[in-house]
């Protein structure tokens, strides 16, 4: 049973059909799984299910019959916190600060971003295989007290 106080998300994006290693080591303990879309395979959801559940949402690569039944976007309502999940943040049609979100988790640039906007933690992951620019591949963990989140990035 997951502490609805104190927990640990996982979060990871565009792995494009495989799932390193060393990105399941670092999920490890993660008490549920957001993949933030571009998932490839669905050996990659089936892989990070024995972790933890698993939230996705469909990325723009994510195409065939396997994909069909993945929204492309979901809300996960969990203790205090309510987390927007979406690949694309071009695409976000809502005010998340206005609607009561906690966090804004996306995919789609490869590149890690954390940032704080208007209350609301925005967090892109990067890309656990294909990274770009100058940054490593990579995964975030998501660690969850009440109301209060802290979201480390780590390097794989």
């Amino acid at each position: 049973m997951i502490d609805k106080n104190s927990f640990t998300v996982g979060i990871i994006s565009d792995t494009h059909g495989r799932l390193p290693d060393s990105a399941v080591t670092a999920l490890a303990g993660s008490k549920l799984i957001i993949h933030a879309g571009d998932i490839g395979e669905p050996s990659v959801l089936e892989i990070l299910e024995t972790i933890a559940p698993v939230f996705p949402v469909k990325g723009n690569m994510d195409k065939g019959v396997w994909a069909r039944e993945i929204p492309n976007s979901e809300i996960v309502n969990h203790g205090a916190v309510s987390i927007y999940i979406l690949h694309d943040i071009s695409e976000i049609d809502l005010d998340p600060a206005a609607s009561g979100f906690s966090a804004v988790i996306f995919g789609h640039t490869h590149r890690p971003f954390i940032e704080k906007q208007n209350g609301v933690l925005f967090i892109n992951p990067g890309s656990a295989t294909r990274p770009r620019s100058n940054y490593l591949p990579s995964v975030a963990l998501l660690k969850v007290t009440g109301k209060l989140l802290e979201v480390q990035l780590v390097t794989l």
